[in-house]
């Protein structure tokens, strides 16, 4: 079934409209594009301006998929685009920018299931707006582990005066963001990150792990830090995933991360599409600070000089820090010196 609608002005052509795209549900394309359509006002502005990494399947989440950084040649000529410099293939890719609702709507007929935006805007690439913690259980964890690490980070960032927003990957992990909106580089977020996932992992050796290896995070939870990079993106939020059911990437409040970490009980942290509109009509967009509110990390070099150093193996907070260019000396902190303010609280109050 073929269809030709306007959208805000814009002419689209959609096809295979019945075609069934999640065969365990029988989720077609016609409601893919349906619930984008209506969970638009919420999700462009999280997409606007940023450099958009699509995932695309289309024959469906069970059949091969694609990822796709450079804007076809097919594109309609009011779908926008953004000219970066790919330094791994050593040409300039132009990527889309989902500014607007027909964008989106142009997106799900391709069948561009799974949105990934840069956490930088196209306009200063290297600037990142945020900062995010993917954590990601190895089984037999789960979520419920997922959402005490998440709680240990949130005690972290609040001694800090940081604010953080919970998200849920859509997949099986949850997602911590941190806002800056502040002149600020990927060394300084990917480091800052780092250090505290290797904090995590020092504090809380049996449920936490900071390294990539799949082989170290059986029943731990991998706080991946790495996603503080330039070159990759994170799934975004709203967006649905190519899971055996359309479950998408949600925002959750803290308190409903506290219910689900006490109940154990990883069901109530699962949304699909039709919840998902549901739940933005009744609570608004929870993730709309991310956009807004203006913080900037702590310089690591001044809490690794505030350290009680002590003779033990180190965790490299300082280490990792830019260092000055007239002062190349650098500094540790002890496995069992005073940990970053709001570590040994956290530690005590979870």
């Amino acid at each position: 079934m073929d269809s030709t609608i306007e959208v805000q002005g814009k002419q689209l052509k959609l096809s295979n409209l019945d075609k069934v795209l999640y065969p365990a549900t029988g989720f077609t394309k016609q409601q893919i594009i349906d619930y984008y359509v209506r969970i638009a006002p919420a999700m462009v502005p999280h997409l606007a301006g940023r450099a958009l990494t699509r995932k695309r399947y289309p024959n469906g989440v069970d059949e091969e998929f694609f990822y796709e950084k450079n804007a076809p040649q097919h594109r309609p000529d009011w779908v926008k685009t953004a000219p970066i410099w790919s330094e791994g293939n050593h040409r300039t890719v132009h990527y889309i920018l989902a500014n607007d609702l027909p964008t989106l709507v142009w997106l799900a007929n391709l069948a561009a299931i799974e949105l990934h935006p840069s956490l930088a805007l196209a306009k200063d690439i290297t600037c990142p707006t945020m900062m995010v913690f993917d954590l990601d259980p190895g089984p037999p964890a789960s979520i419920v582990q997922c959402c005490q690490v998440g709680l240990w980070l949130r005690e972290i960032f609040e001694h800090f005066g940081l604010q953080s927003f919970p998200k849920t990957s859509g997949s099986k992990g949850l997602q911590i963001y941190v806002p800056l909106n502040t002149p600020t580089k990927y060394e300084l977020t990917k480091t800052f990150a780092h250090a505290l996932a290797q904090l995590l992992e020092q504090e809380h050796p049996d449920t936490v792990v900071s390294d990539m290896k799949k082989n170290l995070r059986t029943g731990k939870v991998f706080v991946d830090w790495s996603q503080n990079d330039e070159h990759k993106t994170t799934i975004a939020v709203y967006s649905l995933r190519a899971r055996e059911h359309p479950t998408v990437s949600t925002p959750v409040t803290w308190e409903e991360v506290e219910r689900t970490h006490k109940k154990k009980d990883s069901s109530l942290l699962v949304f699909e599409a039709k919840q998902v509109v549901t739940r933005v009509n009744k609570m608004g967009d929870l993730f709309a600070p991310v956009l807004e509110s203006k913080q900037r990390l702590p310089d690591l070099k001044q809490v690794a000089t505030t350290a009680i150093a002590e003779p033990q193996p180190t965790i490299s907070l300082a280490a990792q820090a830019e260092e000055e260019p007239e002062r190349p000396r650098r500094r540790t902190v002890k496995k069992t010196a005073k940990q970053p303010p709001g570590a040994r609280e956290a530690r005590r109050r979870v």
